[in-house]
Protein backbone atom coordinates (compact mmCIF):
# COMPACT_ATOMS: atom_id res chain seq x y z
CA UNK A 1 0.00 0.00 0.00
CA UNK A 2 1.22 3.93 -1.02
CA UNK A 3 -0.60 6.97 0.25
CA UNK A 4 -0.63 9.65 -1.46
CA UNK A 5 -1.86 12.92 -0.06
CA UNK A 6 -2.52 16.19 -2.31
CA UNK A 7 -2.22 18.95 -0.17
CA UNK A 8 -3.53 21.57 -2.49
CA UNK A 9 -7.09 19.59 -2.31
CA UNK A 10 -6.70 19.97 1.63
CA UNK A 11 -9.63 21.65 3.84
CA UNK A 12 -7.58 21.21 7.07
CA UNK A 13 -10.79 18.84 8.07
CA UNK A 14 -8.53 16.79 10.35
CA UNK A 15 -10.24 13.48 9.83
CA UNK A 16 -7.32 11.79 8.23
CA UNK A 17 -5.76 12.00 11.80
CA UNK A 18 -8.82 11.20 13.79
CA UNK A 19 -8.63 7.81 11.50
CA UNK A 20 -5.04 7.17 11.59
CA UNK A 21 -2.87 9.49 13.70
CA UNK A 22 0.18 7.32 13.39
CA UNK A 23 0.07 8.03 9.30
CA UNK A 24 -1.54 11.81 9.17
CA UNK A 25 -0.69 15.12 10.64
CA UNK A 26 -1.42 18.47 10.42
CA UNK A 27 0.71 21.32 10.01
CA UNK A 28 0.18 24.04 12.81
CA UNK A 29 0.31 26.96 11.33
CA UNK A 30 -2.71 26.01 8.77
CA UNK A 31 -4.32 22.25 9.35
CA UNK A 32 -3.12 21.35 6.28
CA UNK A 33 -1.98 17.29 5.81
CA UNK A 34 1.30 16.04 6.57
CA UNK A 35 2.04 12.16 5.87
CA UNK A 36 3.84 10.32 8.43
CA UNK A 37 4.14 7.16 6.37
CA UNK A 38 3.76 6.82 2.83
CA UNK A 39 4.21 2.96 2.64
CA UNK A 40 2.47 2.09 6.23
CA UNK A 41 2.41 -1.33 7.88
CA UNK A 42 -0.16 -4.06 6.81
CA UNK A 43 -1.39 -3.54 10.17
CA UNK A 44 -2.72 0.29 9.49
CA UNK A 45 -4.70 -0.57 5.98
CA UNK A 46 -7.91 -0.49 7.59
CA UNK A 47 -7.69 2.61 8.92
CA UNK A 48 -5.59 4.06 6.49
CA UNK A 49 -8.64 3.14 4.36
CA UNK A 50 -10.95 5.07 6.49
CA UNK A 51 -8.74 8.30 6.23
CA UNK A 52 -9.37 8.52 2.69
CA UNK A 53 -12.87 7.24 2.96
CA UNK A 54 -13.96 10.28 5.35
CA UNK A 55 -11.77 12.58 3.48
CA UNK A 56 -14.00 15.50 2.77
CA UNK A 57 -11.65 17.22 0.41
CA UNK A 58 -11.25 13.40 -1.64
CA UNK A 59 -7.12 14.38 -0.87
CA UNK A 60 -5.86 11.29 0.21
CA UNK A 61 -5.19 8.37 -2.53
CA UNK A 62 -4.04 4.79 -1.90
CA UNK A 63 -2.71 2.76 -4.43
CA UNK A 64 -2.23 -0.41 -3.63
Amino acid sequence: MKVVVEEDKCVAAGQCVAAAMDVFDQRDEDGIVVLLDENPPAELADDVRNAAAVCPALAIRIEE
